[in-house]
Formats: structure tokens, sequence, C-alpha cells
């Protein structure tokens, strides 16, 4: 039987057993994505553990167990997401992942303008404190062209919901420290209503959607956060 090879992509606590990434897996044609995940846990019990809260991508989209995988198809399995609880921002893009130092004003820039009645910004800080740990500092990890391709979505479903609305979202990954600044939405609309709850439905379902991860390092040890979920 003909055989294809499929880079894998893993991130978090299921990239670190397999050191680099992506890894390239060679499958029998007409493998699914059911069959890399079973490769998969026979080299990582943490696989397992997740169960249905590992999803999977293919091509950076969600895919179900039995798609299909063809030669050269990009697949990353994806552990649940942080929760939130070179810079690749370098251009207008509304929704951006950054390894640099988060600017507030630059992102609400992105979607001000003398339409805007209202303008409402989040910003979320690493705090010193978590699930019962004192926090050094926190890393964080993305899938960096899916992350901006989902926030893009989400901020595209803000401005469904409520027309007019303009939505921009920044996402810092890498080592941050106590106080940094690790994601950043902002919501401008004709009137602050909207923008508030618009802003609000952006922060809390990139939280659930968007593969970024977080590995909190504690003073008494380090752990990624899909692991203490």
């Amino acid at each position: 039987m003909a055989s294809m090879k499929i880079p894998l992509k893993l991130f978090g606590s299921r990239r670190e057993p397999a050191g680099e990434s992506p890894v390239r897996v060679e499958l029998d044609e007409g493998a699914r994505v059911a069959d890399l995940r079973s490769w998969l846990a026979g080299r990582n019990p943490l696989v397992e553990k997740l169960g249905d809260r590992l999803a999977a991508s293919v091509n950076l989209e969600i895919a179900s167990a039995d798609d299909v995988l063809h030669d050269g198809d990009e697949v990353a399995f994806l552990p649940p997401v942080a929760g939130g609880d070179g810079t690749r921002a370098s251009t207008i893009r509304r929704c951006t992942i950054s390894e640099t130092e988060l600017d507030e004003a630059e992102v609400v820039a992105r979607v001000d303008g003398p339409d805007a009645g209202g303008v409402v910004s989040f910003v979320g800080n690493v705090r010193n404190h978590a699930r019962g740990h004192q926090i050094e500092h926190l890393e964080y990890e993305a899938y960096p062209e899916m992350a901006e391709r989902e926030m893009g979505k989400i901020a595209d479903e803000a401005s469904e919901k409520w027309p007019g609305t303009r939505v921009a979202i920044a996402h810092r990954v890498g080592r941050l420290e106590i106080g940094d600044a690790a994601v950043v939405v902002v919501a401008a609309s004709a009137h602050r209503d909207a923008a508030f709850l618009a802003c609000r439905f952006a922060i809390d379902t990139l939280k659930i959607r968007v593969p970024i991860w977080k590995r909190e390092v504690a003073t008494d040890g380090a752990y990624w956060v899909d692991d203490h979920a």
C-alpha cells in the first residue's frame, strides 16, 4: 500500500515529550485523523488523558476523527486552550500574535475612528498567584497561524452580533513576567453598550477557542495549565 507523509504539529504538554515540532509521520494512504491520533497515543500517554478535550486541526481548520488525510496535510493536535486566566504583529491586521510587549494604544488605533462613540478595551495581565500557587512567570505558546485566523473569526462574529462594531485582539507569546500584558482586546462602536458587549464576547470566546497554551512557572514547580484544568 502506498504511503504519505504528514507534518504533525504539537503544542504545550503534548510537544515536550516529542521534542521538535513538526514531526513528519508516515501513514498509509487513506489514513484518517483517528489513525494519526492512535499513532501519537502510542508514544504519548497524555493523549489519552485528555480524551475528547484534545482537538485536531487539518490545514488550520478544526477536523473530525473520521476526516481522511492526504499527503502533505498539516495536522495539529490542540490541547485545551490556556483560558487567558521577530514579531508577527507587523501589519495593520486587527488580530495578531506577538512576541514583544503589547501596546494598548496601538491596538485601540486598529479599530478607533470618528464614528466610534464608545471604545472599550480589556487588558489581561500576568498575576502573581493562580490555582493556589505563587507564580514567578508565565510562558505562552501558540499555533500562530491558526490563532490569528480564529481571532479574526471572533472579531467578525462580534461585528455580526453588533453591527458597526469593530474588534481588535493582540495576544503575546513567550515568557511574560508578573504585571506584563498577555492579551489586549478592544471593541469600538457607535454606542457604548455594543462596545462593552462585543469586548466581553471577544475575550470570553478567545479563552475557549483560540489555540494558545499557558505554562505557569511557580515557586513549587512548573506545569501546563491544560494538565491542571
